[in-house]
């Protein structure tokens, strides 16, 4: 059974940094990418950074050049480092493993952890 956990989360001022933890296991395939994405209240989940499985990263433009995501295999854990951080940047952020099937791609998620930066 794939199982998601993250950690890290907080209340932190502009311009300070966070990294985030998300903690994987049951994932049996090497054919899978990993990914966080967020949810600010009101807005809808939007995607922020993935790693594939070729370790390539992609990045939404909005983070590029301040977040970077990190998959440590030895552990099972994938972080997201996250820097000059900006009250845009609020919302309960998402640990997300999309997996190769028999039945095709399937995306797992964890709980989330919250991260706040006021205005």
């Amino acid at each position: 059974q794939v199982r998601l956990v993250e950690s890290g989360g907080g209340l932190v001022y502009p311009g300070s940094s966070l990294n985030l933890r998300c903690d994987y296991s049951g994932i049996v395939t090497s054919d899978y990418s990993l990914g966080w994405f967020r949810q600010a209240p009101g807005k809808e989940r939007e995607w922020v950074a993935s790693i594939l499985r070729d370790n390539s990263e992609n990045y939404a433009d909005s983070v590029k050049g301040r977040f970077t995501i990190i998959k440590d295999n030895v552990h099972g854990a994938v972080y997201l480092q996250m820097n000059r951080l900006t009250p845009e940047d609020s919302g309960v952020y998402f640990c997300n493993a999309r997996i190769v099937e028999f039945q095709g791609p399937q995306d797992y998620w964890g709980r989330g952890t919250q991260v706040t930066i006021p205005s």
